[in-house]
This record gives structure tokens, sequence and C-alpha cells, in this order.
């Protein structure tokens, strides 16, 4: 899923350490306060969030990414974590409690998390500033005059951005915090695409201003596409360009050949900081590669299974390469593979509550992934919505390079992407009665974890009736189960890319193409692919515990609802929520 937009909208940040009274204040009160300040902080420090999830009070404007700023609010966040570590948890409720325990370890997380300058390595083949005018039209797009104004201003201010972006890669340069050379090689086209000969040739021309809604009134349309046009002309193009000529000339040439994190000073700490963050458990690297050694085995033998089923007689390699080349596998047209993909999506909506308790209100839809990303984006990826700010959730697919786009994986793909995985579980916590940081909030291994579990419901579901469908389910999952393999092989253990390219090769029924992207992924990503397997495997965990637990009076959709109804949580609270629901359903 790309719940990652790029950093300078998705930062995280604290309150600003303003002393409470609290002795005039309940523990339940000071809580409360807390929690307000701290995300009326956050949306104030962050407006590119703000726009994307639909507050409109700081469109006009970018988040200060000066070297003041990003301390000024790891400052306000140590306060705050300071503040929280005060309240007496004794005395709030049991929902309360729940609040300050989310709160307290995100904080606690983040603090620790200071000691490794992510921020100095602000771009690379997932996104970046260059991208950011793009994406947020798409996700948030302009509905009224004044919104459109705000958006011109946001045009306006851009070159500060680049300017402040090219700042921190200055720094990162001068510490030695350098990015991994071979995944960016596509970085410079990616800027590329955003530079046209004028404004019009852009791709924020064509998203945002070529066709305006009926909202706004003709008379103000070319007044607007007039000012649209002298701000990306005379702001937007030539930081673009100046962003170009630095990347080109000055930056990917020092970008380092090496791949691992460990590479890079304290890097060894650095990922371990990673794999407790995307994974919410104390598991070592070499712990997580023994587990993914071990599913990749099971995984395998099951793929050996299906190969044998369909009769085919070459070696289990030999049958990856049938199903990722044979033409009856692939589509010839792009739109042949979105209505493909929508047919599945619309096959699965009915079958829904026979395993859900409770449904999200939000409708979803199914889109091709923007020309200008496609490249080097993954196979898929869901985009959340948002009732405030006008948007349904969306299903992304990629349509670029069909040869690599198999039929037989597009059933498991949907089923993560939409429902009953990402659209699912994030619109019901956004629906969630509960603060707005744990409903727009996560834990990479809950929700990635669920839409791997997700997968696997496919049969309940009525889907993998076919052999070939069978195998593409068990490709994905060993998909995720290679991930903790070659992500720790590589940032741990000295692996070279080669060698993580080959062990997915063998293991993986996926075509070259997406062996290569999710490789340079890992790399620039170190830790996030390792959460899905391990959320994964607790939630069949705690399945499989509450099936024995109870029985004939195992209800699935009673059980759903307890893993979905309280938001993303990290894996230990959520299996004591879990455990308690178990002993509560046995009374």
């Amino acid at each position: 899923m790309k719940l990652v937009i790029a950093a300078v909208l998705l930062a995280v940040f604290a309150i600003p350490a303003a002393a409470q009274e609290a002795q005039r204040l309940s523990e339940s009160e000071t809580l409360r306060l807390l929690l307000e300040e701290e995300w009326e902080l956050r949306l104030r420090e962050n407006p590119g969030f703000a726009t994307y999830i639909g507050d409109r009070r700081y469109d006009d404007r970018w988040t200060d990414l000066s070297e003041a700023a990003i301390e000024r609010r790891r400052e306000a966040q140590r306060g705050f974590l300071m503040r929280l570590r005060a309240i007496d948890v004794s005395k709030l409720s049991a929902d309360e409690r729940l609040n300050h325990q989310l709160m307290l370890r995100d904080l606690e997380t983040e603090v620790a998390g200071y000691a490794f300058p992510s921020e100095l390595i602000p771009i690379h083949q997932m996104g970046g500033v260059h991208q950011v005018l793009p994406e947020l039209g798409l996700l948030a797009p302009p509905r009224t005059v004044a919104d459109y104004r705000n958006f011109i201003a946001r045009l306006r201010a851009y070159p500060a951005l680049v300017e402040q972006t090219i700042a921190l890669m200055r720094r990162g340069m001068a510490r030695g915090v350098m990015p991994s050379r071979v995944p960016l090689r596509g970085v410079a086209a990616a800027i590329e695409a955003q530079i046209g000969q004028n404004a019009e040739e852009t791709p924020v021309w064509d998203i945002v201003f070529a066709e305006m809604p009926e909202s706004v009134p003709d008379a103000e349309k070319a007044k607007l596409r007039a000012e649209a046009r002298e701000a990306i002309d005379s702001a937007v193009l030539p930081a673009l360009r100046k962003l170009a000529a630095f990347w080109n000339d000055e930056y990917y040439p020092k970008t380092r050949s090496s791949i691992a994190l460990s590479e890079l000073p304290s890097g060894a700490d650095w990922y371990a900081h990673d794999v407790r963050e995307q994974t919410t458990t104390e598991l070592s690297p070499e712990e997580i590669h023994e587990i993914g050694l071990s599913e990749v085995k099971r995984i395998r033998a099951g793929m050996e299974a299906i190969r044998k089923e369909v009769g085919f007689e070459g070696d289990l390699e030999a049958f990856f390469t049938y199903m990722r080349q044979d033409p009856q596998f692939f589509f010839t047209t792009k739109e042949d593979l979105i209505v493909a993909y929508r047919d599945i999506a619309k096959r699965i909506d009915p079958e829904l509550p026979r395993l859900f308790g409770t449904l999200p209100r939000m409708p979803y839809g199914v889109i091709p992934v923007p020309e200008y990303s496609e490249q080097t984006q993954t196979t898929a990826y869901y985009m959340p919505g948002s009732p405030a700010a006008g948007r349904a959730g969306y299903f992304y697919a990629n349509t670029y390079d069909l040869p690599s786009r198999p039929k037989w994986e597009m059933e498991a793909l949907t089923v993560h992407e939409a429902v009953p995985g990402h659209h699912l579980q994030i619109s019901l916590a956004q629906e969630l009665e509960v603060p707005p940081f744990r409903q727009w909030g996560g834990y990479t291994a809950y929700v990635e974890g669920w839409g791997l579990y997700s997968e696997s419901l496919g049969p309940e579901l009525g889907l993998y009736a076919d052999p070939y469908s069978r195998f593409g389910q068990l490709t994905y999952e060993m998909w995720r189960a290679v991930r903790l393999v070659v992500d720790t092989g590589m940032h741990a253990k000295g692996w070279t890319r080669d060698q993580a390219i080959e062990y997915f090769r063998k293991n993986a029924g996926k075509a070259e193409h997406d062996i290569t992207v999710e490789i340079d992924r890992y790399i620039v990503w170190p830790g996030q692919a390792l959460a899905y397997k391990i959320g994964q495997l607790k939630i069949l965990e705690l399945r499989a515990l509450a099936e024995h637990e109870l029985g004939e009076s195992f209800d699935v959709r009673r059980f759903h609802d307890t893993v979905l109804l309280a938001g993303p949580l990290p894996l230990s609270i959520l299996e004591t929520r879990v455990r308690e629901w178990i002993e509560a359903e046995k009374k």
C-alpha cells in the first residue's frame, strides 16, 4: 500500500511544551487537552498532511524544513513526552489508558529515532519534493476559488521548499549520510517528467488546472489559470530545473555504491531501530531472517503441489518462467487490465458481510497509477479516502509494462489493496470515535499485516477458484516471506543487490521488472518490508488461538471486529486485546 507520500507531507510532530496547570485538572482532562494540543500542532506544522485529511486551514503553505524548524519541533515533542509521562495512568479509564499507551509509545519511538538523520535523505525513487505538487493535486483537488488561490500560493512558495530540501541533502553530503546509487537511477527522469517547456506542459497543470470543477465560476477560471501559469513559469519550473541540476551534477555522482543501511554512520543501530519501529516487536534482524527462511520453505512446498496439480513437467523455476511468460496470462491493453481489477473488486463486495460484522461507509475506486510515476512504482498501492477532503479511497493498479502484470496475481492483489484489505481496515479506523491521531495514524506491522492476512481470506470470499489464482496467492505470500530474508540479508548480513535479486527470482513467480523494483524499494526503505509477514503471522496466530479456545462458538465476524474496531495497534497490544476478547467470549 502507498501509505507513504512525500516526506514533506507526512512528517509527524509533537506539541509545544506549554505547561498545563495539572493540579487544577483531572488526569482525564489533562490527557484530553494534551492530545488535542498535539493534534493541532501536527496539522499546523504539516500543512500538506492537513490538506490531505481535509483540513483546509493551512492550504497556502508548506512544512518548514529548515534546520531550526526541525529542531524546534523535536524539542516540542520531547516536552510533550515529558508531560505525557507525568500523567497518573491509574486514574484514567480503559479507553483513555489505551490512548495514553499508544501516544506514549509513538513518541518514545519517534524521539529514539532522532539519533538517526533520516531527514537528510529526502528524495528517492519512491517520491520526494519533485512529485509533491501533482500528488497533492490528486489527493486533495481544489474545489473552490479559495482552494485554487491557496494552491497557487503553494506554487509560489515551492522554490523555498526546494531550497530547503537541497540544503538537507547538502548536510547529508557533508556528514556522509548518502543513499545508495543504484535504486536512484530513475530519479533524474522522474524530476524531468515534472518539467515542461511551459506551465501547460507540466503534470501539475494537467491535474489541477486543465479542467476545473463547476463549483468554480466561469468568470474566475481564466483569472486563476493566468495566475497559475505565471506561478508555474516563474517559480515552479525554475525551482525544478535547479533541483535537476543539483541532482545530476552534484548529488547523484556522490551517492554511495554500497546498499546496506549498516554502511552509514551508526547504521547497524539505525537498522535495528527501523526493524523495531516497523514490526512493533523486539525481534532482531537475525531472528526475522530465520523466520523468513522457514516461511519460504513452507510456501515453496505449496507451490510445488500446484505445479504437480496442473501437470507441468519442469521444475519449479521452469514453472515460474512459464507463469511469467505465457501469453495466456496477460492482457494486451491497459484498459482491459483496469476493467478486470474492477470486476474482481465488485465480486468481492457482496461477500464481505459473511466475514465482517462492521463495514465502512467510505466507497472506493480502482484506477491506474499516474503515468509520471508508473515506471518506478510498485505493482499497486492504496490511497485512503477522506470525507472532509471529498475523496474516496483508491486502489491504484500499475498498468506500465503489461507483460509484467499477470492475471493470476490480480485476485490476491485486489484483496490486499482494496477489500477486505487496506480500504476496509483504514476506512473503519477513520470512522472510529477515537482521537484523530488514531484515526489517521498506523503501525506498518498492523496495517500491512492485515492486508496480507486478508489475502488468506480469498477462499472464504469465493476467490482462488483455479490453481493458477491459488498460485498467485502463494506468490504474493512468498513475496512477503522473501522480503524477510533479503531485507535483513542486505542490511544486516552483507548480501549484495544481485544476491538478493537472485534469491527473489528463485523463490517467487514475480516478473523481473517487479523483482528489481522491489529490491530497490527495500534498499531505500530499510525494515519497512519486514512488517507485512510479521504482522500477518501474528493475526493468523491469534485467529488460530481463538478458534482453538472457542471451538464451535468461534464467530469469525466477531473476531474480525475485535481486530479492527480499535484501529491500528502494535502487535503486543493487539494480542492482549484478542486474548481478553477470547476470555469474554468464554463467559
